[in-house]
């Protein structure tokens, strides 16, 4: 007896339904982006795995899919050497970021800078799969570097309202610096372990916080050091009263003075343009990737349980890693999957999205497709997707299979209509009729076009 067929466990298959769905978020996001100016590149599945590992953390390379060489991969090997760099030499992208600077790299003298750019392509990543949580997911997202303005932070906060306004999804975006995280790291007396603090500070929320304390303590952080975060990360008020208490924190600390100044300039300008979205600095926020440097974002649907559904920041040295120094960047990524997930639960999506065509016309036979086939040619080319069943069965049969499909519109032209020139147009939905000439191409199409 065959193997059931079956797919690997944090992967999907998407329906005609779903795809539909889908398209809508692509869509809507990718008119979003086009609006401010970025335009779409895209990259391999796979990169040289010199250009992925040591961008993510240790963490983040331990969840990198390796490719096994071509070949015998294992006819040379060593095995007194590790045997993993001998057998792969490239990966499946873990984001769309990390290659996105290497391209900038490679193609730099055919850009002009500052280069605002967006990507839509799957990412993946060898972690436990649940709920809202796959190892292969659709990124959406959109960056401009070569420039170090705060109005790029702008601008993404902007379009991340414009997004989940156009989506109907209510969310909060939360905001932090990691010059801010850098300045915690100085004045607690461990600089050196920036980035165990910052890994740590980012399972607040997942873990507790006895749980990153200890964590902290594993690392190497004493006591009194832990002691001096705790408040930070509990830190509640308003902003002004956060910015006024972290003052005082990082007072010793250049880089973390920076932080809050950036900080304060970025609230300022959100609230002189009017942004319709919630944003709160929130000083837990720290976003496991190494490289982020400035501003960093997170976005949570606030009626929907669910991980961050979009999230990013500044990063200041990622192109210096390949060659190409002093090009500063900020980009947020949409996490399509997410998203659906929200909408889905939501019954957010609109109830006018199909997966079939707009208009089907009946198959009645060998005859009266000869007058069928033409017109529905001459409607595609106004713009509606038109189908033609393929086989002449009962006309029952073929109303239920525009139920199935979602077709909103069906035509039947057998010989009465061929007789006379006419065509009969029915909205499956409303049960309205109507009569056309068959050289009003325009009138039908308006009809379906509703």
């Amino acid at each position: 007896m065959a193997q059931k067929p079956s797919i690997p466990k944090g992967t999907r298959d998407f329906g005609q339904q779903q795809m539909a769905s889908r398209n809508y978020i692509f869509d809507t996001v990718r008119s979003v982006f086009r609006s401010f100016g970025y335009a779409q590149i895209e990259t391999p599945a796979m990169e040289n795995l010199s250009t992925l590992l040591g961008k993510y953390g240790e963490e983040g390379d331990k969840l990198l899919y390796r490719i096994l060489n071509s070949g015998d991969a294992f006819a040379s090997v060593d095995f007194d050497r590790p045997i993993a760099p001998q057998v792969c030499e490239k990966g499946l992208r873990y984001d769309l970021t990390v290659p996105f600077a290497r391209y900038v790299v490679q193609h730099q003298g055919e850009i002009s800078f500052p280069f605002k750019r967006f990507q839509i392509q799957p990412v993946w990543r060898a972690d436990r799969p649940q709920k809202g949580r796959y190892r292969e997911f659709y990124q959406c997202d959109v960056d401009a570097i070569g420039s170090g303005s705060l109005l790029c932070e702008l601008e993404l906060v902007q379009i991340v309202a414009r997004v989940f306004e156009l989506l109907d999804i209510r969310v909060c975006m939360k905001i932090n610096n990691r010059k801010i995280l850098t300045g915690l790291s100085e004045v607690c007396g461990f600089p050196d372990k920036v980035v165990y603090i910052t890994v740590a500070i980012d399972k607040l929320e997942k873990i507790g916080l006895e749980a990153v304390e200890a964590e902290l303590i594993e690392r190497g952080l004493t006591r009194e050091a832990v002691d001096v975060l705790r408040p930070v990360l509990l830190l509640e008020g308003s902003f002004a009263e956060k910015i006024a208490a972290m003052r005082t924190v990082l007072a010793g600390s250049a880089e973390g003075m920076k932080g809050l100044d950036e900080m304060e300039e970025l609230f300022g300008l959100i609230s002189d343009a009017g942004v319709n979205l919630p944003c709160e600095m929130d000083l837990s926020l720290a976003r496991g990737l190494n490289y982020y440097t400035g501003a960093i974002f997170e976005v949570k649907a606030l009626d929907w349980q669910i991980g961050s559904i979009c999230g990013g920041g500044r990063y200041d040295n990622l192109t210096g890693i390949f060659g190409l120094p002093g090009m500063s960047g900020v980009g947020v990524s949409f996490g399509a999957d997410r998203i659906y997930d929200v909408l889905e639960g939501l019954g957010k999506f609109p109830s006018g999205i199909a997966c079939g065509a707009d208009l089907m016309f009946a198959n009645m036979g060998r005859a009266e497709l000869a007058y069928v086939l033409p017109l529905a040619a001459r409607l595609r080319s106004a713009g509606i997707s038109v189908e033609v069943y393929p086989d002449a069965s009962k006309l029952r049969k073929q109303f239920e299979y525009c139920e199935r499909k979602g077709v909103r519109f069906l035509s039947v032209c057998g010989e009465n209509e061929a007789a006379s020139g006419t065509v009969q147009i029915k909205n499956l939905a409303t049960g309205e009729q109507l009569s056309f000439g068959v050289a009003d191409v325009d009138g039908m199409a308006a009809f379906v076009r509703g």
